[in-house]
């Protein structure tokens, strides 16, 4: 009986052992080596969760620390606004760049996002977030800019100040644009043209550069689907009660030449008879003589000098309020 009963003793210890229980007055023994021990060294392994853990927020005045000269520029610059906003206040530089604290530890640029080296949809992503919804950049998704993968950082500098973030001056806009529409520059540079080169306006007098809700980038007037050019030639817009069907149709570009010709009033050929019967010329009429364009001898011969400048007698081209023919 004694030694059933040391046996059973026994065998109860053996058990607590091998469950990791400690007997009284004394720990529990484990063969298992520390999880952190490392090998060879004695130095703790970095855990995996401490590899992946993301980046936090540091702060705009970390920043400062070492970009002091950017942080400085940055007071004038439109975007430290975000410093009087709930959602980044003292943090305006990760609200483009991201949580910085990887950054800071290890200062490598490779820790931080970079619009400027970010491909152009993902640079435009960082940009809409705050500006999608804002009326002059509603149609920066579908613009032209956006379709041939011109990020908003190729025009803008976002640390500089507002003057060089959004650049007012004409002569500045149109270097910059110039800098990639050479054709257009070249244009401009003929005998007649808008006064661009000379500083008189600049390219978004007549462009949006963030595109608008219809496929042209052409300023619209306000309320309207009317070009843009009519918010100088005002006096061209009517509407008049005979209307010249290009000007609704296919607009000025239909005779004129928007950035600059090499002949007079930026019409796209030479003489004004020949814009004309690029529309008028061998019309069908039941009156072989009345219609300009037809093989003479009509009521206009055109080999007669009288008839060959069509404004002479047809002067409100671009519409009339009381002749049908356009004569007045």
């Amino acid at each position: 009986m004694i030694l059933f009963r040391w046996g059973g003793l026994l065998a109860g210890a053996a058990l607590a052992a091998s469950l990791g229980f400690a007997q009284a007055g004394a720990p529990a023994k484990s063969d298992a080596k520390p999880k952190a021990e490392a090998k060879g060294n004695g130095k703790a392994k970095e855990s995996p969760q401490a590899k992946t853990a993301p980046a936090t927020y540091v702060g705009a005045e970390t920043c400062a620390l070492c970009h002091e000269d950017i942080s400085k520029a940055f007071g004038g610059n439109p975007h430290h606004a975000l410093e009087s906003n709930k959602d980044w206040k003292g943090q305006s530089c990760e609200a483009c760049h991201g949580p910085g604290s990887a950054h800071v530890e290890s200062l490598d640029k490779k820790d931080i996002r970079n619009p400027a080296r970010l491909s152009p949809e993902e640079a435009d992503k960082v940009c809409l977030n705050c500006h999608l919804n804002q009326p002059t950049h509603v149609g920066r998704i579908q613009s032209s800019h956006s379709k041939n993968q011109v990020p908003c950082t190729s025009c803008h500098t976002m640390h500089q100040s507002a003057d060089q973030l959004v650049t007012r001056k004409p002569a500045d806009i149109n270097a910059k644009c110039a800098s990639c529409h050479t054709s257009e520059w070249t244009s401009f540079q003929l005998p007649y043209k808008h006064k661009l080169p000379e500083g008189a306006m600049s390219c978004v007098d007549c462009h949006n550069p963030h595109g608008r809700n219809l496929t042209s980038t052409v300023r619209a007037v306000a309320a309207s689907n009317e070009p843009g050019c009519y918010q100088c030639h005002g006096d061209k817009r009517g509407p008049f009660v005979f209307e010249h069907e290009p000007l609704r149709t296919d607009g000025c570009t239909a005779c004129h030449e928007p950035h600059g010709s090499a002949n007079p009033r930026m019409l796209t050929r030479n003489q004004p008879r020949v814009v004309c019967l690029e529309c008028h010329a061998n019309v069908g009429t039941t009156n072989i003589n009345s219609a300009i364009g037809n093989v003479p001898p009509a009521f206009h011969d055109l080999r007669n000098p009288r008839y060959q400048t069509c404004v002479d007698c047809h002067v409100k081209v671009h519409g009339s309020n009381v002749n049908h023919d356009f004569l007045r």
